[in-house]
């Protein structure tokens, strides 16, 4: 026999005493493509796949004759072989290293592989950890990318070998670490001191810097002189940067950081070099409904209100007349330096429409225009320079209508001659004017019968409360009951009829309303009124004529 009987009796003794999960040493006997062949004392030799012995690389870290930890899984696979294991040996080995750890509240490292709801992955050797959100940084922090890939430190918190879970706090360690050098760096700490720090986070509003046990905020305002959409515009996670320290709440804890302050205001003197009324170009920044921001200076930005922007097109968005990057012409209309605020406009760096169209017409000139819209109140033009001008109702006829019957002769994009009443390049105003270009009856006739004028017309309509008195071909009056005679009518209708030819005094003329007051018993006054004005050119003298010899031939007349 090869073996003695004491040597099996030793063999099966231990064999006895090892179970599935031990640990134990191997020698490494041979190897082949597939597997190494390990002897770990027990009857028979082990198997275990070359691909638990390579590196990270696919390298093969053993040869033959080296000595290797493994673990047992069977002493007997059925088949008269005991299989081994490299890797558990090794989950097994650091499972208690962390435990030891966990106990001793010793600091382990480990490599950031990847993330999962609630937290990341962290690979601590051969065994995955939990790294929960809450417990990344002292600092609630949302987005832990930047960790990716990171050596990170940390202490374990919790471990459960059934469930094969292990919870680790970066916090702890970095709790730990901060709270020694936040103490000597509170005592340093003074407003308008600069340090240097490390961007720890980023945020829409700003980014946070840690300045070695204390974070400070450097808000996005003072990153740079310059508009900052985004502090990942000019700040990335990790670098390291010099800033000032603006205020300090010791109490709080609470420190507000500046970058920009580290250099010269652009501000500084800018109404001396930028003073109100100054032409200038810049290149547009940003947009938004209001306006549009112009960049002039390196860190001086203006504002181009919307209603700055045409001269024609107050209420359009920006983004119709400009684009982003454009290069503008613009005028300085308001400076206030303290505010870090200038007022520009692009309209008043072009020629003004307005005074232009005054320079280039006066009042009277007849000019073609096109309908661009119709309104209850009149209608609107196109003139020359892309700007308005305005037809009042009341200038479009001088017939007497409503207004849907003197604006249903026209349509949008039809071609009219007018003539200009009025300009007013200050409140950009232009009046035109239709019915000026032909002549007014009512006004031609009423220059030669003035009130108080004797004239003839014919009754057209009559009724109890008085009657219709045509003086002229489209000129009318009113002739009131009241005004037929001295004696008391009650009914106009009795005394005058349709057609019949009448006198009558022109008693009130109204232009604007085209209106005309008649009266026929105020005709005796107006003759002896006139009567008597003539007989004192005349004197009685010299014709033997008396006063009433001159009011009887009046009557006869």
């Amino acid at each position: 026999m090869s073996e003695s009987f004491s040597e099996l009796f030793e063999n099966s003794e231990t064999q006895q005493n090892v179970k599935p999960g031990v640990l134990l040493m191997g020698t490494v006997v041979s190897m082949n493509r597939e597997k190494a062949i390990i002897n770990v004392g027990l009857k028979s030799e082990g198997f275990i796949s070359l691909n638990e012995f390579k590196d990270v690389k696919g390298e093969l870290e053993i040869t033959e004759g080296d000595v290797v930890e493994v673990a047992l899984e069977s002493i007997d696979d059925g088949l008269g072989h005991t299989l081994l294991s490299r890797e558990k040996a090794k989950r097994i080995k650091m499972w208690r290293e962390l435990e030891a750890a966990m106990n001793s509240k010793e600091v382990v490292r480990g490599f950031v592989t990847g993330s999962v709801k609630g937290g990341l992955t962290v690979d601590i050797g051969v065994i995955k950890a939990f790294l929960p959100g809450s417990l990344v940084d002292v600092r609630p922090v949302k987005d832990f990318d930047f960790l990716q890939g990171q050596e990170i430190e940390a202490l374990v918190i919790k471990m459960d070998e059934v469930r094969n879970n292990i919870v680790i706090s970066r916090k702890a360690v970095m709790q730990e670490v901060n709270s020694a050098d936040r103490e000597a760096l509170i005592e340093t700490l003074e407003t308008g001191k600069e340090v240097e720090g490390i961007v720890k986070n980023l945020a829409d509003y700003g980014a946070f810097i840690d300045l070695g046990g204390v974070d400070g905020l450097l808000h996005i305002t003072d990153i740079s002189w310059q508009r900052v959409n985004h502090p990942s515009e000019r700040l990335s996670i990790g670098d390291k940067v010099k800033v000032k320290i603006l205020s300090y709440d010791k109490e709080k804890m609470r420190v507000s950081l500046g970058l920009k302050q580290l250099t010269p205001s652009p501000w500084d003197n800018i109404s001396e070099r930028l003073p109100i009324g100054k032409k200038v170009t810049g290149v547009v920044s940003n947009l938004t409904d209001y306006g549009a921001f112009v960049r002039i200076e390196e860190g001086v930005e203006g504002l181009v209100h919307v209603s700055e922007m045409d001269w024609t097109n107050a209420n359009a968005r920006p983004s119709k007349f400009v684009k982003l990057g454009q290069e503008v012409d613009i005028v300085v209309l308001d400076v206030q330096e303290s505010k870090h605020r200038i007022s520009l406009s692009m309209k008043q760096a072009k020629e003004n429409p307005w005074e232009a169209f005054e320079g280039n017409y006066n009042r009277g000139d007849n000019i073609n225009v096109a309908i661009k819209s119709i309104t209850d109140f009149g209608l609107f033009v196109g003139l020359p320079g892309g700007i308005d001008g305005l037809i009042h109702l009341a200038d479009i006829s001088w017939e007497k209508q409503s207004a849907d019957q003197i604006v249903s002769n026209y349509s949008k994009g039809q071609e009219l001659d007018v003539v200009i009443l009025n300009i007013d390049a200050e409140k950009e105003r232009i009046s035109l004017g239709i019915k000026q270009l032909t002549s007014d009856n009512f006004t031609q006739y009423f220059s030669k019968n003035t009130k108080g004028s004797i004239v003839k017309g014919s009754v057209t309509e009559v009724d109890a409360k008085g009657a219709v008195i045509e003086l002229a071909e489209g000129i009318t009056g009113y002739l009131k009951v009241s005004e037929i005679s001295q004696d008391r009518i009650e009914d106009a209708s009795t005394i005058l009829k349709q057609s019949v030819e009448v006198e009558v005094v022109i008693t009130q003329i109204d232009r604007r309303a085209r209106k005309v007051s008649l009266s026929m018993k105020e005709k005796e006054s107006v003759e002896e009124k006139a009567a008597m004005e003539n007989y004192k050119k005349q004197s009685p003298e010299s014709n033997g004529s008396t006063l009433g010899d001159l009011l009887n031939e009046v009557k006869d007349k």
